[in-house]
């Protein structure tokens, strides 16, 4: 059911909508940062293909080899932060919808409001992990 709200309401609303915007860019610079580091690894594991080609020696392709599988680690945990990040940020559009609808619909959100949040936190805080896990 709508409500008829006063423009006071709704501005309410608004500011309310607004503050998790500010958590979209801090991810949104967390997404970068692990779009350049994925770069990176891709970089080298193209330039270590091509030196694994080039080599006849089978001590040195292992030394290759070996640093081919660890980088292959590491993509794996910078893609999985990288899903992990959007997730966050699409929970958080989620929040910042729902703040919205519940001014204009009588209808108590505050668990969905709660639960998006906490799970968008739980997200970001899993992407951290990975990225963590990925320097070392």
């Amino acid at each position: 059911m709508f409500t008829d709200l006063p423009t006071t309401n709704i501005a309410h609303a608004i500011q309310l909508a607004v503050a998790p915007v500010f958590l979209l860019t801090g991810v949104a610079s967390i997404l970068s940062v692990l779009t350049n580091r994925l770069a990176r690894i891709i970089d080298r594991s193209r330039l270590l293909h091509g030196k694994l080609l080039s080599f006849n020696e089978e001590k040195q392709g292992q030394k290759i080899r070996d640093e081919l599988a660890v980088l292959t680690r590491r993509t794996r945990l910078i893609n999985w932060a990288i899903a992990l990040c959007t997730t966050c940020v699409l929970l958080v559009c989620s929040v910042i919808a729902v703040l919205f609808l519940d001014s204009f619909i009588v209808v108590n959100m505050a668990i969905p409001i709660a639960s998006l949040f906490v799970i968008a936190m739980l997200s970001l805080i899993l992407a951290l992990i990975f990225f963590i896990r990925h320097l070392s």
